[in-house]
């Protein structure tokens, strides 16, 4: 019966989370309580000192229901893909809580909740930043649909509100474990009961302040975003020609355009057929904007594509995501790149840096390279593409733009990358039709608006079949299109020159924690040797 019942409260807490998640249910609050009754399953496994392992699979059914509650959708673009995403977070969510039991038997309660904290935040940066990267459900995302509750990220980022989740879960928690399990007076936990609801109430009043007070400076430009909406299975690369694709693009651009206009934003791989780098000119599609542009002197175009560079025959690889040309005997990379076309300028192009995993980009490639031809499809094209090695900006007199493509815009510290080094807005141009019509392309909208907050940057996003729009700087989300629809949106959005705490720190509060779990593991596993009578010498 017991097993029964903390199968149940894994469950529950996985629930708890999932229907809290932007878009798969949106009641973000709920995640202070969402991870109580995986705490009280610990808790009760320490108690009557149950094997560790136990509370590994309990934990893993909690992270399995979460990560499957959320992101199910990714089953749309590759069952494989989406199984393997299920099965790698939960084990790595699983594991991290496993330590985190293991730390607080040795150390005790107080050391042990602090190292949940820090490992925790310390997995999620790993999260950002190692070959499996996929940060989609970091904890701090929560609040992405509930931007008047975290102004503050401004300061923290999203690992700030990772800590705020976590710590506020565990104060619960540990005031449930003292009335109700240890049936203490609820006058005793006047202090506790207190601590917990200023923690609350603290950043949300602070956020609500900021919100109601932030006034963004006018410094204006013109932007009319594309929505061609041409599906990615049936058309975008085969059922419609190179000629229709771009012909709607730029028949779609013309309904809004102006010569006032400063921007025309149209989405990720919007130009169909793949073009050298050297011959960019050659392309049709290039050739059609630059006509285009001949009737707006002033405006810039900007758009996704997918280009190529060639290097001379070798017999080693000349970068490590080089392909082998089978024809010409030498090798090329592969880019999704965004290209900025102008008047009389040449071309300015952008090489997608944060690549997908499995589809993009094959982890640990140095060791897994054989298996390059077996990518999966988890949602754009397929393959091992080549990147920018850091983030670049396209500089312009009326504005520089931070050229963020797809996935990259999930990524809050990169995202400052190009803002020091003088962005003043944001364009994401993305396509997000891989998924159908579920909460995975909503989600991939929230998560910029946190990027504006944290920012304080405009953000005009173009996406091939839903959601474009533009963002302020307060993360509010305007000119909204509909799903599965082509549309034009023309929009003023403001730039910005100010930086906050968060584009100069960057990820400061993951950096900490993962040094500090570092050492309390390390602890951990010096504590375990010395209570086996071992040392290491």
């Amino acid at each position: 019966m017991q097993k029964l019942k903390l199968a149940g409260l894994a469950i529950l807490s996985g629930l708890l989370m999932g229907i809290s998640w932007p878009e798969t249910g949106n009641l973000a609050p709920l995640f202070f309580l969402a991870l109580v009754p995986l705490l009280y399953i610990e808790y009760t496994i320490t108690q009557n000192k149950i094997k560790s392992r136990v509370l590994f699979y309990y934990a893993y059914l909690t992270f399995l229901t979460f990560n499957t509650f959320t992101t199910w959708w990714i089953w749309y673009a590759s069952d494989a893909g989406m199984i393997m995403a299920e099965v790698l977070n939960s084990l790595f969510m699983a594991t991290i809580f496993l330590w985190f039991h293991s730390i607080k038997k040795k150390l005790g309660s107080a050391r042990g909740y602090f190292a949940l904290i820090v490992l925790w935040i310390g997995f999620e940066w790993l999260h950002y930043n190692w070959d499996l990267s996929h940060p989609w459900s970091s904890f701090g995302n929560v609040f992405a649909n509930h931007i008047k509750l975290i102004q503050w990220y401004e300061y923290t980022g999203v690992f700030g509100g990772t800590l705020w989740v976590l710590l506020i879960n565990i104060l619960i928690f540990n005031l449930i474990r003292k009335i109700v399990i240890l049936s203490e007076p609820i006058k005793s936990q006047i202090k506790l009961i207190s601590t917990t609801a200023l923690l609350i109430i603290a950043p949300i009043t602070i956020s609500f302040i900021i919100f109601n007070n932030y006034t963004e400076e006018v410094n204006p430009i013109e932007v009319v975003i594309v929505q061609p909406n041409i599906d990615p299975y049936t058309e975008k690369f085969g059922g419609m020609s190179e000629a229709q694709q771009v012909d709607r693009i730029l028949s779609l651009a013309k309904e809004k355009t102006t010569i006032n206009t400063d921007f025309v934003i149209a989405p990720e791989t919007a130009i169909p057929r793949g073009s050298e780098e050297s011959v960019l000119e050659q392309n049709y599609a290039i050739q059609e904007i630059r006509r285009f542009l001949r009737n707006f002197p002033n405006t810039k175009f900007i758009i996704g594509a997918s280009t190529y560079l060639d290097y001379p025959k070798s017999e080693e690889k000349p970068t490590p995501s080089a392909r082998k040309d089978e024809r010409t005997g030498g090798w090329y990379d592969a880019f999704n790149s965004a290209l900025q076309i102008s008047n009389n300028e040449e071309i300015k192009i952008y090489h997608k840096s944060k690549l997908v995993l499995g589809v993009e980009k094959l982890p640990f490639s140095y060791l897994l390279s054989p298996l390059e031809d077996f990518a999966i499809d988890l949602g754009g094209t397929t393959g091992s593409y080549g990147i920018e090695k850091e983030a670049k900006i396209f500089k312009n007199e009326k504005g520089n733009i931070a050229p963020v493509i797809c996935y990259e815009s999930i990524y809050g510290d990169y995202v400052t990358d190009y803002i020091n080094k003088g962005a003043d807005a944001i364009f994401i141009i993305t396509n997000d039709g891989w998924w159908e019509d579920t909460p995975g392309y909503k989600q991939h909208l929230t998560y910029a608006q946190l990027r504006s907050i944290e920012t304080r940057r405009s953000i005009a996003r173009s996406a091939n079949t839903g959601i474009s729009c533009t963002i302020n700087q307060k993360g509010e989300v305007k000119n909204k299109t509909e799903w599965w629809k082509q549309a034009v949106v023309k929009s003023t959005i403001n730039l910005n020159t100010k930086t906050t705490v968060y584009t100069e720190y960057g990820d400061y509060i993951g950096r900490t924690s993962a040094a500090i779990a570092v050492l309390l593991l390390l602890w951990n596993i010096s504590l375990y040797y010395k209570s086996k009578g071992q040392s290491f010498d």
